[in-house]
């Protein structure tokens, strides 16, 4: 598959990796962040993503631990019509802690996913399976 991409911002490119499926995001300039701070974290880069599919941004496992900051939305959602030049994707992020990120460190991630087949729900009344009991039923360990 094909994307087109602007870098528009100086950062250095993204590299697409070969053993996973989530590619790495970098933040477009340095800023510090005190705790409680909400930022939108600028991406660098404006992308046409192809017909029918979406991106999902989310944090890497180590962002957390290395910034003190989370996803304010829990994930980030692009659809293909946010595709124009000046279409910076960014991150927002809530800092736990101070945080001094700096241009081009790897704070996020995203995978780009089809999107959805149109959906028809159909009421019942019974369902008719095999009950879980319940929300975090799967056990301790």
């Amino acid at each position: 598959m094909e994307i087109k991409i602007k870098y528009v911002r100086d950062i250095k490119p993204i590299d697409v990796i070969e053993n996973g499926d989530w590619i790495d995001l970098r933040a477009g300039e340095d800023f510090t962040l005190m705790a409680g701070d909400y930022r939108l974290i600028p991406l660098g880069i404006a992308v046409e993503l192809p017909k029918g599919y979406s991106a999902i941004i989310a944090p890497r496992s180590s962002t957390f631990k290395k910034w003190n900051i989370i996803c304010a939305n829990s994930i980030g959602i692009i659809d293909e019509s946010y595709c124009g030049d000046n279409d910076e994707w960014h991150f927002p992020v809530i800092a736990f802690g101070n945080a001094k990120i700096h241009k081009n460190d790897r704070i996020c991630q995203f995978r780009i996913i089809k999107k959805e087949e149109p959906i028809e729900f159909i009421r019942v009344s019974i369902l008719g399976n095999k009950d879980r009991n319940g929300f975090g039923s799967t056990g301790e360990n």
